[in-house]
């Protein structure tokens, strides 16, 4: 949030390094860019301010595989504002100039943008996997895609918005799902156990 103090008739804004200032009055910028420091008349002023430093968005949903089953997938998108004066053309950054506190919610409306991307390209790649190609080769195929597919969207690049990186930590099914897959592995290490026991009573046996 900018710092806007108060004197008499006019005010002082502070910006961060982290933070593009636009300040516009009567259609035409008179201060922009980050870390910017001014006076400004509160009236006649129309204030925005855009964070240019990386940010990461939490990804959690539902997808659906080629066999019909339910899985969750958790994934983080990092990204950044990289053209500033692009997103506020398209994205509503006013503050208020009194207050400095956006009058809107636009890194939400960016989150969406990007999360609604995201999941877009996540489910089409599910859709063609089964159940078992989507656990085990899964988290590959869908951080690779979704990747691919928000580095070459339209939409992303004339809001100015660059995605850094992608990253897929977990693909599960239902835990009833995962519980039934889980048990033939377990039996067979249980067998694997009791054949290995039963060998050594027998040598115990035989000496």
């Amino acid at each position: 949030m900018a710092d806007i103090a108060r004197f008499t008739f006019l005010r002082h804004l502070r910006g961060a390094e982290t933070t593009y200032i636009r300040h516009v009055r009567n259609g035409k910028a008179l201060h922009e860019g980050t870390a910017s420091s001014f006076w400004f008349r509160p009236l006649g002023a129309v204030l925005a301010e855009i964070p240019v430093d990386d940010r990461e968005l939490p990804l959690l949903f539902h997808a659906q595989t080629a066999d019909y089953q339910d899985v969750a997938v958790q994934a983080t998108v990092t990204f950044r504002l990289a053209d500033p004066v692009l997103a506020a053309a398209r994205v509503d950054f006013s503050i208020d100039p009194l207050t400095g506190r956006h009058t809107a919610t636009p890194m939400a409306q960016i989150g969406t943008i990007l999360a609604e991307t995201a999941q877009q390209h996540a489910l089409g790649i599910l859709a063609r996997l089964s159940l078992t190609e989507a656990i085990t080769t899964g988290l590959a195929a869908v951080r690779d895609g979704v990747a691919a597919g928000l580095s070459q969207d339209n939409r992303l690049a004339e809001t100015g918005i660059q995605v850094i990186g992608t990253r897929v930590v977990a693909v599960k099914p239902e835990p009833s799902v995962e519980k039934a897959l889980q048990t033939p592995t377990r039996e067979r290490l249980q067998q694997d156990a009791d054949a290995a026991t039963f060998e050594r009573r027998a040598v115990a046996v035989e000496r």
